[in-house]
């Protein structure tokens, strides 16, 4: 059973700086939530990307770190929320090789393979929140009801 935590931190995506931040927190709070080396780069290079994407593209928002309980593996979700433009073609900028800027080059399709969970909400004109968890082990698949 997956329990939530409060927000455990905001932390604002208004300039490059603020990047690197975002990149330090996750890191931190991976490590100490028993991620190992892996899973904590995998975590942080996603958290990097849409974290440039909410500055560049979005024009600035946030990002919301919320610690997370799956029975006894803990977890990491990190909301990416801006106020931009919005995403006018949700499918193509989840197609792989595709890229709008000057980051890493991966896109939202990378840094949805680099995670557990991935989800973007967003339309034209009303911004975009991605957000993404990842767990310190790999939660089991529901199995669907036949």
């Amino acid at each position: 059973m997956q329990t939530a935590g409060c927000v455990d931190a905001r932390l604002p995506i208004h300039s490059d700086m603020d990047l690197v931040w975002v990149r330090q927190h996750v890191r931190q709070t991976a490590a100490q939530l028993g991620f190992g080396l892996v899973e904590q780069t995998k975590l942080v290079t996603a958290a990097s990307e849409l974290a440039r994407n909410t500055l560049v593209h979005g024009g600035g928002g946030e990002v919301e770190a919320t610690v997370l309980k799956n029975g006894h593996a803990p977890g990491l979700r990190l909301a990416f929320i801006d106020e931009g433009p919005g995403i006018a073609d949700l499918e193509r900028a989840l197609s792989d090789g595709y890229t709008s800027g000057d980051g890493l080059g991966m896109g939202l399709g990378g840094a949805r393979r680099l995670v557990h969970e991935f989800s973007v909400d967003s339309s034209p004109g009303n911004g975009t929140t991605v957000t993404v968890t990842s767990w310190t082990v790999r939660p089991p698949r529901q199995r669907e009801e036949t």
